[in-house]
């Protein structure tokens, strides 16, 4: 079998003769009137006329004076017919092949072929071409399907991965509809659209590490946002009832099959709202996505769970955080001390660190604790100090009013009524910030402007936000693999190092 690289010289050679030939074969356009599912769709429409469609060569199969080539765009593929006598002589001037010069089309190559939509002696809907352009000429073979399974190798090359898979091409229409379908609903909710920031002078809103850039005409160094949460809640300071955005953020932490460094994410802020006001509408933007993108209520996934959405009107479980790790532990998250938490978390095998405080033992048990909950059930009775930034239920000011979306074994969204006491807030700020100087660098900052903000005054509000997990977990993917291109270690393979000898790769 020949290597990459002679493949790749050969075809080299085919663009030299074509373009000895007076051809361009990277012209500056194409025509099309027509797509390929269009043709097949409404066949009795179009047949007898002429249209031209453009797309990717995935097969050649020439025979002398006849030749039939398939192509794709992207609605799908179509069958092109040339015969000899019946297609257009060489024009180069106007990027027209002849007949003869089909031996210099690959696998791979963009084309555009006109002529009339018709059907072959064997009753193939197909193009009867009259003319065949070349409008972007392949170098590079594209590799089988069967030879392009190693996941990493597909994720360095995606565009190699949606041009050969189509379940995974598809995959990334259906997360461009996830965040339509989420931006449509809350329009539809009149909540409004506001971007805020990536750079930020103090990073908070979850507990997370974040990345750090520097501003060059400040001569500063600023964050990369780790939530969209404390700008929007500006925005309620200032007048905003209804607001969301929708954009990356960053959190300096590992991979894994629910998280990634780099990320799309949603958050709302419903000012005069509570957290009993965020389920209710919860349970209607989860539905709404799911019929929009899916056309389904009920999901198997990955890990074998089961979950069902439910019908309109229908309200999610509610379980309790204290009484599951009671249950399961028996562990009392309100009196039990670090030692207690820590002894627990041995127990079921869990990592304990050096820097590890109460907070994040309790999280690491939790963590453990929700893989076995399918759901859908939203979380209650979040311990205060587990949630910095939420108001406490009234009758058990040791509580948060937070709820968390629980499906398929992790949190789908978080949410909680808002803190908006500017002296409570600037407490728990405190709390956090002694925190970090022991050591948790994902504990939350002292945002001094944002307590700043509460003095002038913020209304009463419930806060929303999930992450792309949302569309990771119903599309039954991993992090990596629910996302077109996700951060890999640089690597440039030994193929391309050869090729290239003199550029030093």
């Amino acid at each position: 079998m020949a290597s990459l690289k002679e493949y790749r010289d050969e075809r080299l050679k085919k663009l030299e003769t074509l373009k000895s030939k007076g051809y361009n074969p990277y012209p500056t356009k194409a025509t099309r009137s027509v797509y390929a599912n269009d043709i097949r769709d409404k066949f009795k429409d179009l047949e007898g006329k002429k249209h031209s469609i453009v797309g990717r060569i995935t097969s050649i199969r020439s025979f002398g004076k006849i030749a039939f080539i398939v192509i794709k765009d992207n609605s799908g593929q179509i069958q092109i017919f040339l015969r000899s006598g019946e297609v257009a002589k060489s024009d180069p001037k106007n990027g027209v092949l002849d007949i003869s010069d089909i031996g210099l089309l690959d696998s791979g190559d963009f084309i555009e072929a006109n002529g009339v939509v018709g059907k072959t002696q064997t009753g193939e809907i197909s193009l009867i071409a009259n003319s065949i352009k070349l409008v972007g000429k392949s170098i590079r073979p594209l590799p089988s399907y069967d030879g392009f399974t190693n996941k990493e190798e597909r994720m360095r090359r995606r565009y190699v991965d949606t041009t050969i898979n189509e379940d995974v091409y598809q995959r990334y229409l259906r997360r461009s509809k996830f965040w339509q379908a989420t931006r449509d609903f809350l329009i539809k909710e009149d909540f409004i659209e506001i971007s805020t920031p990536v750079l930020e002078n103090t990073t908070g809103g979850a507990d997370a590490k974040p990345f750090v850039t520097h501003m060059d005409a400040l001569d500063q160094d600023f964050y990369l946002r780790i939530s969209h949460e404390l700008p929007l809640k500006r925005l309620l300071g200032g007048g905003y009832e209804k607001v969301f955005d929708l954009g990356p953020r960053f959190r300096n932490e590992n991979y894994s099959d629910e998280h990634l460094p780099e990320h799309m994410s949603m958050e709302w802020y419903w000012a005069y709202a509570d957290w009993e006001d965020g389920m209710n509408l919860t349970e209607k933007m989860i539905r709404k996505i799911a019929d929009d993108v899916w056309g389904t209520r009920k999901f198997s996934l990955a890990n074998g769970q089961k979950i069902d959405l439910g019908k309109d009107g229908e309200k999610f479980r509610k379980v309790s955080f204290v009484e599951l790790i009671k249950d399961k532990y028996d562990l009392d998250v309100m009196s039990c001390t670090l030692k207690d938490a820590v002894a627990e978390l041995k127990k079921i095998g869990g990592e304990v660190e050096k820097i590890d405080n109460k907070s994040r033992v309790i999280d690491k048990l939790w963590k453990k604790l929700r893989a076995e909950i399918a759901g859908p059930v939203f979380l209650v009775d979040i311990p205060k100090y587990l949630q910095p930034l939420a108001k406490v239920q009234p009758d058990n000011p040791e509580l948060s009013e937070q709820f968390n979306l629980i499906l398929g074994g992790t949190e789908a969204c978080k949410a909680y009524s808002e803190l908006n006491d500017p002296v409570d807030q600037l407490d728990r700020f405190k709390e956090q910030q002694k925190m970090r100087e022991d050591g948790d660098d994902e504990a939350m900052m002292l945002d001094i402007d944002f307590v700043e903000m509460l003095e002038y005054g913020m209304p009463p509000a419930c806060g929303y936000g999930h992450s792309e997990r949302l569309f990771w977990l119903l599309e039954g993917v991993t992090a990596r693999e629910g996302v077109p291109f996700p951060q890999l270690r640089r690597e440039i393979s030994e193929v391309t190092k050869k090729i290239y000898p003199d550029l030093n790769l």
